[in-house]
Parts: structure tokens; C-alpha cells; sequence
């Protein structure tokens, strides 16, 4: 996997743990190991921006995801998975710092990135959670994977629930 993690936000992040979360995210989902990834990081008046250009939309928000090539995971385990540019998934730490704050289970920013990562991730791959039933299949697929990578690394503690809506 080729993923750039460029943080243009001023705040510091766990850059590493965004580029190895994405990584196992794609690789989870059977994503061709040659496709690449632009995971860019920005303050709340960028994001703000972003927000109201492309969703018409008030405020900072958590994470946007900008697809480029139409790549979706392989039906089957023995299909091919295509290779390609999967695109943009572009964070804000400030709204992850609240987010995780206001969280059921209050988390660092850096947990809810990783998580909001994952979530962008799934968005770039298609999945959505405008109804209630994508929203059951693609929050339950993100918690999978955000609970498999944390076993993997050997992180102790409850997961970060969802908190993007």
C-alpha cells in the first residue's frame, strides 16, 4: 500500500498509528496491496471549508472522504482485487479532540482518529450509513476492524465506540 499521511493541521498527531491503522483497514478489506491513499490532516477553519464546499454544510466536521477510483472489496475470497487510487480522507483533530471527550467511553484525539480513519476508509470503499441498516452493517465493520488492529498492537482498553454520526 502506498498511503501519504500529511498533517497540515499544526497539532501534533500519532501520524504512524494513522498510516498503520489505514494499512490494516485496506489490507482487511482484501484492498490491492499497489493501491495508493492521501490521508491529509487539517485545522478546524480548512475543514470548515471543505465542509461547506462540498456538503453545504455549517462548521468543521470529523473526517470527509474524497473517492477517486471506484475500487470496492473483492466478492470473493479467491477474486482479484483491483488496483487503483482510492483517494482522500481528510481529518480534523480539533472535532476528534471533543468527539473523543464526549465519547460514551471518553478516548484520547488520537483513538478517535484512528477510528475516524477507519471510517474514511470504509467510506472510500463505498460503504455509507444514511440508512439504518448500512449504518448496522458499515459501524459494525468498523468496529471489527478498529478491535482487530488494537489486539494485533497490543492495546488493553475498551475501544473507542463510534462517535461519528
Amino acid at each position: 500500500m502506498s498511503i501519504d499521511v500529511n498533517n497540515e493541521s499544526g497539532t501534533e498527531v500519532d501520524e504512524q498509528a494513522i498510516l498503520d491503522i489505514a494499512r490494516y483497514a485496506l489490507a482487511r478489506m482484501r484492498i490491492h496491496p499497489l493501491s495508493e491513499l492521501s490521508v491529509i490532516v487539517v485545522d478546524a477553519g480548512a475543514m470548515e471549508q471543505l465542509h461547506i464546499q462540498w456538503m453545504d454544510l455549517p462548521g468543521p466536521t470529523d473526517v470527509m472522504s474524497f473517492p477517486m477510483d471506484e475500487l470496492r472489496p473483492p466478492m470473493k475470497d479467491d477474486d482479484e482485487p483491483p488496483q487503483g487510487l482510492l483517494g482522500d480522507i481528510v481529518l480534523c483533530p480539533e472535532v476528534a479532540t471533543q468527539q473523543g471527550k464526549d465519547a460514551p467511553t471518553q478516548h484520547s484525539m488520537d483513538e478517535e482518529l484512528q477510528l475516524l480513519t477507519v471510517h474514511g476508509v470504509l467510506h472510500l470503499l463505498g460503504y455509507d450509513h444514511e440508512e439504518p441498516d448500512e449504518k448496522a452493517e458499515m459501524f459494525g465493520l468498523q468496529a471489527a476492524i478498529v478491535d482487530g488492529w488494537r489486539a494485533e498492537k497490543g492495546l488493553t482498553g475498551p475501544s473507542p465506540a463510534p462517535t461519528v454520526s
